[in-house]
């Protein structure tokens, strides 16, 4: 196969083509540009989403410091309570001790008197 002599291009189809190169390389390039955006405003939303080491610990520390005040009251509470339940049994001993023992002495009394005076 043998070309014919003016099968060479022209250097108006050179152009042509070359101009067409250009216009794809260009859609190329913008279209890289756009998901090259679209992929950085992905990114600095993540980013912004993101915590800082410092802030985590910070607000670890916070969240210590409140387990640690709960934990505390938790503590208070019960020591109140063992102290509520320690009065309690002290006034049940009292007033067993105020309304039993008089009535424990005046039978006691009623028994002695009913046994001396049952004597001679």
């Amino acid at each position: 196969m043998t070309q014919p002599p003016n099968a060479d291009p022209t250097l108006w189809e050179l152009h042509r083509t070359l101009q067409q190169l250009r216009e794809d390389q260009s859609d190329g390039i913008k279209q890289l540009r756009d998901d090259l955006r679209g992929d950085l405003a992905a990114m600095s939303q993540r980013f912004e989403q993101m915590v800082t080491k410092d802030v985590y610990q910070a607000d670890q520390r916070l969240v210590n410091q409140r387990i640690q005040a709960v934990e505390e009251a938790q503590e208070a509470a019960v020591r109140q309570r063992e102290s509520d339940q320690q009065q309690a049994a002290n006034t049940r001993k009292w007033l067993v001790a105020v309304f039993v023992a008089p009535l424990l002495l005046g039978l006691v009394q009623l028994w002695f008197t009913s046994r001396i005076g049952a004597g001679p």
